[in-house]
């Protein structure tokens, strides 16, 4: 038969496991929640990812007839293009070797989509990324370029595989590029001021 002493020494071990598994088992969620808290950090974007996803406010008081200028949004350049009256009636009659001229198949916002595929005629806003693969086109407002032949009426060509695209990004048939350049949403804050990546509030 066990003696009072050995007994209260067995209880008194007892305790002191049952307070270490409690200390131990403390520490263990702490240091769990110590660990996933920099990883859950570490998912949040940062605050540069969150300032490059942001509108870009752009001043087109300066902007000349024919004259392009390019901005980035989410990491992606962005052309601002003001046409001239003369590009705009390029815009007319040959929608016979245009593959989706009144761009059914293609993205931009409700606001912009018609024959020109802008708010206001003579400002065109579109990332500057081809279709196909996602080069950059270059600028080619002249007309009928020997380089780029008699049905060239200005607009876009992206020298990686050949698409070309129209002065409203709107693509030729039979180049690689299956869709016509993205319009990104925007909006007119001002007379002055345009708002990319948004379509949100009033219109000026």
């Amino acid at each position: 038969m066990a003696s009072v002493e050995q007994t209260a020494a067995d209880e008194l071990d007892a305790e002191k496991r049952w307070f270490l598994t409690k200390v131990a088992s403390v520490a263990g969620i702490v240091g769990a929640g110590l660990a996933v808290t920099p990883f859950m950090a570490s998912m949040a974007p940062s605050a540069r990812a969150q300032a490059a996803a942001a509108p870009v406010e752009v001043d087109i008081s300066k902007l000349e007839p024919g004259q392009l200028i390019r901005v980035m949004w989410r990491g992606k350049p962005v052309w601002i293009l003001k046409r001239t009256d003369e590009n705009l009636k390029t815009l007319n009659g040959f929608t016979d070797i245009l593959l989706d001229p009144l761009s059914k198949e293609s993205e931009q916002p409700a606001n912009a989509a018609n024959e020109v595929r802008s708010i206001r005629p003579e400002v065109f806003v579109a990332v500057g990324l081809c279709t196909h693969l996602g080069c950059s086109p270059n600028y080619r407002p002249e007309v009928a370029p020997a380089d780029l032949g008699a049905d060239w009426r200005g607009g876009f060509f992206c020298p990686c595989h050949g698409s070309r695209f129209d002065l409203a990004g709107r693509v030729y048939k039979g180049v690689p590029a299956p869709r016509n350049l993205e319009i990104p949403p925007h909006v007119y804050l001002s007379e002055t001021r345009l708002l990319i990546g948004s379509d949100q509030g009033e219109a000026a």
